[in-house]
């Protein structure tokens, strides 16, 4: 079946009477689910660094570039699958770490949630260090559809390798290390509410149930919860340098991705000592404002990464933007706020609403404008406009 395909579901559905309960567009997305989400929920997911300026151009960024339709090359069928890491994948994309999705979802278990979205269409999910539920029961609800573990690296070395050490046991296929959070950015939305949900005991749940974590508490999380929480405050967030990739590289014979590279320098640094994949992002804003769009870094960090996969994320909200960072060379794209909004939305059955729709459009842009396969997209297919 072909992504395109779920718009004449629609269609049909239609014709019985049957109207979309969802709405269509990323900025209904985000409307609706502003009106549905705790107002503290929806501010944390919605805000950005400083003014947010980083996270408006990831998003005017992708205008900057448009894609030049190609005629007489019509196909009806398309082929969007990608090797990655050796896993045989049926789109380029998936879905992104969100470290608060567990409170997303309006049962309290958006990971869960969002696993069984992952399991129903095929997408992959990146799964946070900071998740509701613990990584083993997330893994459990991804069926056949493969999974990654993304490591916010904690000063505990013995309590990162745990965490590591967790995630290969339960089946992840690949660790995702984020470096750019080692500290939380200049958030002024949450400030002004005095929101850290995880201060709040929210999202620890692979801290609370650790072995390592548990064994320098004096007494349990059960027993005394606020202590535990400032264990954690004292274990997040490394300062990482180089000096300490080997030591990344030796936790795990897993794929080795590190994530923030925005600089064809560090992207080089990075493959010379031994990591697998290169992840271009810029957080979607969250961390530091006034930086440059991520899809802008993304063309020069695949030149240097020497053909190693490069995945993207940082302003994806539609079909037009994923078909673009494609061309300019990821290998595959992460969604985020999108489908965090479709979990709240609507469960399970948003997050896969929201993955179909921005499908679907990938696919019949792809359709329209001649470039039926992945290897047909490239930077020559795209130009600067504006």
């Amino acid at each position: 079946m072909a992504f395109s395909d779920y718009q004449f579901e629609i269609y049909l559905q239609g014709l019985s009477g049957v109207m979309p309960n969802l709405p269509m567009t990323f900025e209904e997305w985000e409307a609706n689910a502003e009106a549905a989400m705790p107002p503290s929920v929806y501010s944390y997911v919605a805000g950005g660094a400083g003014d947010e300026r980083t996270q408006r151009v990831n998003r005017t960024a992708f205008d900057g570039y448009g894609l030049v339709p190609r005629m007489m090359r019509a196909t009806r069928d398309r082929d969007l699958s990608v090797e990655l890491f050796g896993l045989s994948l049926p789109s380029p994309v998936f879905m992104a770490p969100i470290g608060v999705i567990g409170i997303c979802g309006q049962d309290g278990h958006g990971d869960l949630v969002t696993a069984r979205a992952a399991a129903q269409t095929g997408v992959p999910m990146v799964v946070s260090t900071l998740t509701e539920d613990p990584i083993e029961d997330v893994a459990a609800e991804f069926g056949e559809t493969p999974g990654f573990f993304q490591l916010y690296t904690p000063t505990d070395r013995d309590l990162a390798a745990s965490f590591v050490q967790r995630a290969e046991a339960a089946g992840y296929k690949g660790i995702i290390v984020t470096l750019d959070t080692w500290v939380p950015g200049w958030r002024p939305r949450d400030l002004s509410t005095s929101n850290f949900p995880q201060l709040r005991g929210k999202c620890l749940s692979n801290y609370l149930s650790d072995p390592v974590f548990r064994a320098g508490l004096a007494q349990s999380p059960e027993e005394n919860m606020q202590a535990a929480i400032l264990k954690w405050v004292s274990l997040f967030g490394n300062p990482l340098t180089w000096e300490d990739l080997p030591w990344l590289r030796s936790l795990t014979t897993l794929p080795l991705i590190l994530k923030g590279i925005c600089h064809p320098d560090d992207a080089r640094r990075a493959a010379d000592g031994g990591v697998d994949g290169i992840y271009v992002s810029t957080h979607g804003g969250r961390q530091a404002n006034g930086g440059l769009p991520a899809i802008d870094c993304l063309p020069g960090v695949v030149e240097a990464a020497g053909g190693l996969p490069v995945l993207f994320d940082s302003g994806i909200r539609n079909g037009a933007d994923i078909v673009k960072a494609l061309a300019l060379g990821a290998t595959a794209v992460g969604i985020g706020r999108p489908y965090a909004y479709g979990l709240a939305l609507g469960g399970q059955a948003g997050v896969v609403h929201v993955l179909r729709s921005l499908l679907a459009e990938a696919d019949l842009i792809m359709a329209v404008d001649g470039y039926p396969t992945l290897a047909d997209l490239t930077p020559d297919t795209l130009r600067r406009v504006g």
